[in-house]
């Protein structure tokens, strides 16, 4: 299995560059195609805005958009031409973001996109809860980008934190293009002794023969959480490990018009320091 289609998205911020230079390098590994996705939720307008208000306000909006969108163009495009060995695509959408990357997904192997930077003023035109919502709306493999940080390397020291749930097992499955290449893979599993049900007598044994037999040398590791968080553990534990790649499984369900997401899924997404590759 390889990556030979990638959807990264794209929006407004001038970050999309890190998650495109990554997509691209990931394609260029495989000979793949890559989609360049503009897909943003329109123009948002305030509440109070009156209709001779709106009209301006939506005028307004769509000349910043359409300034934004051309901005992600031409770097899609000055990107793309240092890897000439990558077929590439443009595409856009401004209907809804999470939407329109759900429908190019359907046919792409992996898709890219960025943590939310809750901090932050740029006006990204994308739900503060898009990367979220987006992971269990779509099936095939989400690789989240944090919002700060350098990536030089993507996978060589990667982690897969396994709970021997189906998630876990699609994420695992889902990233093997990228162990079979990684220098060290850690299988670490955490609170193992409240689940020996599910993970049989030896805790990470059976997922780490499974990646054996696909080519990947991976090392089983056992580890404790801190009151039961997850979350935090597998973050402490990746920065432990200079860990440049976690993969994990998300979990979460949808309650009326609501996406709720697990705990340690939650967490991840909120204090992410190396990207993500998620499976839900």
């Amino acid at each position: 299995m390889e990556y030979k289609t990638i959807v990264v998205h794209l929006d407004a911020h001038p970050r999309r560059k890190v998650r495109l230079d990554m997509a691209l390098r990931l394609a260029a590994q495989s000979s793949g195609h890559l989609v360049g996705l503009f897909a943003t939720d329109g123009v948002p307008m305030p509440r109070y805005a009156g209709a001779e208000w709106s009209t301006v306000l939506v005028e307004a909006g769509e000349t910043q958009m359409e300034a934004a969108r051309s901005e992600a163009q031409a770097a899609f495009q000055a990107a793309a031409a240092q890897f000439p060995d990558v077929s590439c695509e443009w595409r856009e959408d401004a209907s809804g973001a999470v939407g329109a990357v759900a429908l190019s997904a359907r046919y792409a192997d992996l898709v890219i996109a960025a943590q939310h930077e809750s901090d932050s003023n740029i006006e990204t035109r994308v739900g503060a809860r898009f990367a979220e919502d987006l992971v269990l709306a779509i099936s095939t493999p989400l690789l989240v980008v944090p919002y700060a940080g350098r990536f030089e390397t993507l996978g060589e020291r990667a982690m897969l934190a396994w709970d021997s749930s189906p998630q876990a097992l699609r994420a695992a499955t889902a990233a093997l293009p990228l162990l079979k290449r990684a220098r060290e893979v850690q299988v670490t599993v955490f609170d193992a002794d409240k689940h020996r049900q599910a993970h049989g007598e030896m805790p990470g044994a059976d997922i780490t023969l499974f990646l054996s037999r696909h080519g990947v040398n991976a090392s089983v590791s056992q580890q404790r959480s801190v009151e039961g968080d997850i979350g935090c553990a597998i973050l402490s534990r990746a920065a432990d490990q200079s860990t440049d790649l976690i993969i994990m499984g998300a979990y979460g369900h949808s309650r009326a018009k609501e996406r709720v997401l697990g705990g340690a899924t939650r967490t991840i997404f909120e204090s992410m320091t190396v990207p993500v590759l998620m499976c839900h």
